[in-house]
């Protein structure tokens, strides 16, 4: 299942769509601008929270943290000891961990676990350059977990590169 995704519209205090293929409106991410440290929040198209992004505050390395019903879920941090710059690692609390490997900024990557892929950002299956798909590989795959690591990692890879060219972060 292929999941749309509008870019530019990752500032703090933007809420934006994640759509499916057929144009179904699938996950809302909302910004919350008032609080202290960058935090999103995924919700059903009813307005139910299904999870809780944050910036992990006081962290040696940069870090977010994936909460579900207010319990941590994981924390994505960039691989330490990679030759690849675009490598992150998503360390679940029951003990297993993802990988999230592939060019970021151009929204072209994977996300696997133990060398099975679960899903595949990609900007090539659109003509549109603002858009980018996820598409889930997995059927039985938590997929509001998939997006929610996808939408962690570009943030996290955005902050670190900073303002964009055209100013925008």
């Amino acid at each position: 299942m292929k999941y749309l995704v509008r870019d530019r519209i990752f500032a703090i205090g933007d809420d934006y769509w994640i759509e499916t293929e057929d144009g179904r409106r699938a996950f809302l991410v909302d910004g919350k601008a008032l609080r202290l440290r960058d935090t999103l929040e995924m919700k059903d198209p009813t307005g139910r929270v299904l999870i809780t992004l944050r910036k992990k505050m006081f962290s040696v390395r940069d870090a977010m943290t994936i909460e579900r019903d207010e319990r941590p879920l994981a924390t994505i941090r960039r691989k330490r000891l990679s030759l690849l710059r675009n490598h992150y690692r998503v360390a679940l609390v029951e003990g297993t961990e993802l990988d999230v490997s592939g060019k970021i900024l151009d929204r072209e990557f994977t996300v696997e676990y133990d060398g099975e892929l679960l899903a595949h950002v990609s900007r090539r299956w659109f003509h549109v350059r603002e858009t980018y798909a996820v598409n889930i590989v997995r059927e039985d795959a938590d997929v509001a977990l998939l997006i929610a690591v996808v939408v962690c990692v570009i943030r996290m890879d955005e902050r670190e590169r900073g303002p964009g060219p055209d100013g925008d972060d």
